[in-house]
């Protein structure tokens, strides 16, 4: 039996993958670039906007290896699976993200503030930031199709896909890259009102306003993490789909109870309590029990799935 509502993908996050490793190679080319300019410029939001890249590929390395690590099958030690080191992973890369983004970039900007110099060649950080919004573009443009395709599915905005998917690699891609598309307009902003005024505070400015951006980013992944690794229920869709599932097996009458847990990537852990058709002896009862959860994990959904036997006073699960 499967369990296959249209709410994500179900495939091994081979496309996840790819998001990653392609949000990897644009940061790396873009954070070189951006370290060059800043060096010639002596731009406030040059440096800034380097940090945060130079913070970005770190994080896709960690992104990819949150993408290898849960996807390893269950075995005699953790037996419901290593999925949720998906959530550990990236909860790490939040972690960097606030700490050298945002807390360098507001940290640098505050000292311009204090101890600014005028910036020079502000054509090489015009160019170097055209061509960094090219290439954040290109990346940002997978991930909003990966979660639009998804979003579609469930008649969700693109938006609430990337807070309510199980893919935390994908919603950190997608986040990141949405606040360097911001963050590049903010850097150009202030070198661009750097070079009109003459003063460097707007280019001060810029560094602490792309930092803010990076922080309150950070912040929301760090809280979305958090409630999948300490237990965050199925979506509504999944749990539907289940309860239909379930309630067209010919062994089972009607359902009691159910909880789905994510476990990682479109993984979930499955405990239901049943009334199973007939009247039957506690021996062939159990068997029955044992067949069934054997079907439901052959889901690719489900990692481990728990049978048990309701009371007749329980109210029934509606479809």
């Amino acid at each position: 039996m499967s369990i296959e509502p249209k709410a994500e993908p179900t495939g091994n996050g081979d496309e996840s993958t790819t998001t990653v490793v392609l949000a990897f190679a644009a940061n790396a080319l873009i954070a070189g670039a951006k370290t060059a300019a800043a060096i010639v410029t002596g731009s406030a939001s040059m440096v800034a906007e380097a940090t945060h890249s130079w913070a970005d590929t770190g994080n896709e390395v960690l992104l990819l290896i949150a993408n290898r690590r849960s996807k390893r099958v269950p075995d005699r030690d953790q037996p419901l699976g290593y999925g949720r080191e998906a959530y550990i992973w990236s909860m790490f890369a939040a972690l960097g993200l606030f700490a050298l983004g945002a807390g360098v970039s507001i940290t640098h900007g505050i000292q311009e503030l204090f101890h600014s110099e005028p910036a020079t060649d502000f054509g090489v950080a015009y160019a170097v930031l055209g061509v960094s919004f090219i290439l954040e573009g290109i990346s940002f443009r997978q991930a909003y199709k990966q979660l639009r395709t998804e979003a579609s599915a469930v008649n969700r905005d693109v938006m609430a896909q990337a807070l309510n998917t199980s893919d935390p690699t994908t919603r950190a891609v997608f986040a990141e890259d949405a606040a360097a598309l911001i963050g590049l307009v903010i850097a150009f902003v202030g070198v661009l009102l750097h070079q009109i005024t003459g003063s460097p505070i707007p280019d001060a400015l810029g560094s602490i306003f792309v930092g803010i951006l990076l922080g309150v980013i950070a912040i929301i992944l760090i809280d979305r993490n958090r409630r999948f690794l300490v237990g965050e229920e199925a979506s509504p869709t999944l749990r539907a789909a289940a309860v239909e599932a379930l309630t067209q097996l010919p062994e089972i009458n009607r359902i009691t109870f159910l909880r789905m847990e994510y476990l990682g990537p479109r993984q979930v852990y499955l405990v239901a309590s049943v009334d199973l058709v007939g009247d039957y002896a506690e021996s062939r009862v159990a068997h029955t029990l044992r067949e069934l959860e054997r079907s439901l994990e052959q889901s690719p959904r489900v990692v481990r799935a728990i049978l048990t036997l309701s009371t007749p006073e329980e109210p029934s699960i509606a479809v």
